[in-house]
């Protein structure tokens, strides 16, 4: 899955300081989890890792890949492969009529709807397949280990056949080749590292009590609010009719916008992060094009470091879409980097 700010290309850098500069690491706390893409690399480096996110259908991957240490048996389901049934099923095969399905309704061409996020076909599978979790689950024929690990296929097969460039806060206005596909769930990729991990959907704030050797932040860089950019899957991840507006549907999101993503906010978002935070070391992701300031964040690291132990790495970081940088010194990846305690 395409997500604003991954850092799949950053792993490494992460690692490394890790590595170089943080002893005896067991428990990490990745705050902002996004993707799950750092939290899966902390998980597959054997540490204890907790994540969290406030956007629901982010917590819904990372409940199944993260928590989980294996795949579940579905043993009260009965079914031996649920993903082979789940990609076999049609509405007939349900008892679903299809003005109980959202998504087809509502983000495909049909009827007087003029959206095209999806086409027909694999609108109306999304929707029956969502409907048969949520049914399973509530007639407790799949536990909640069950239950999130097959919304989480869901959740991670729905871009391969989405109308968009990355993000789901327009479509596109002719079909893209990928939305001819058929959507197909595959198993989530669950490592096995013999700790207990957890996942949560909290507000930051909830988890700076928490206890732990690392807290790695990746926090929104800039204005960008993450719910508008990814509304659909956040509503399939809840299924739960939302009012949508506007010309790409969007579900409204009031108290959910970030304080890391207004000029206003964020320095004061940065403080209370560090100097609420329980644990030893803080890792923070972040660019120097962001809203706050290289200086601005630093001086706030500098505060709270105990013992001068502050220290920041930049990374030059090839820009995608603009050939032009608008910082003199190139786009460059960041990690601020300060002990506690």
């Amino acid at each position: 899955m395409r997500y604003i700010g991954g850092k799949g290309l950053l792993l490494e850098n992460i690692n490394n300081v890790i590595s170089a500069e943080i002893p005896n690491v067991s428990l990490v706390l990745d705050l902002f989890a996004g993707s799950g893409v750092v939290s899966s690399n902390f998980k597959s480096k054997g540490y204890r890792t907790i994540s969290n996110d406030f956007l629901y259908f982010s917590y819904v991957m990372s409940r199944s890949v993260i928590a989980l240490n294996r795949k579940p048996t579905f043993k009260t389901l009965g079914i031996t492969d649920p993903i082979k049934y789940l990609n076999k099923l049609t509405i007939s095969d349900t008892d679903f009529q299809t003005d109980e399905c959202f998504i087809y309704n509502n983000y495909s061409p049909v009827g007087e709807c003029n959206r095209m996020y999806f086409q027909p076909e694999n609108a109306l599978k999304i929707d029956i397949i969502r409907l048969t979790i949520e049914k399973w689950h509530t007639e407790q024929l799949i536990d909640d280990n069950e239950y999130f690990y097959l919304l989480s296929s869901l959740i991670s097969a729905v871009p391969f056949v989405s109308n968009i460039t990355g993000v789901y806060a327009a479509y596109l206005k002719f079909w893209d080749e990928r939305t001819y596909k058929k959507l197909e769930l595959t198993e989530p990729v669950i490592i096995n590292n013999g700790k207990k991990n957890e996942s949560y959907n909290k507000d930051f704030t909830e988890l700076l009590s928490m206890k732990c050797d690392l807290l790695y932040a990746d926090p929104p860089y800039n204005s960008r609010e993450y719910l508008p950019n990814y509304h659909i899957l956040e509503t399939i991840a809840k299924y739960d009719y939302p009012i949508i507006y506007g010309v790409t549907g969007m579900r409204t999101y009031g108290n959910q916008k970030s304080v890391f993503c207004k000029k206003n906010t964020v320095a004061s978002a940065f403080e209370t992060m560090i100097r609420d935070c329980q644990s030893r070391y803080i890792l923070i992701s972040y660019n120097n094009e962001a809203l706050l300031s290289t200086d601005e964040l630093s001086d706030i690291c500098r505060r709270y470091a105990v013992d001068n132990s502050f220290k920041l790495f930049e990374y030059d970081y090839r820009r995608y879409k603009n050939k032009i940088s608008n910082n003199k010194k190139g786009l460059k990846e960041q990690l601020y980097l300060l002990r506690r305690h």
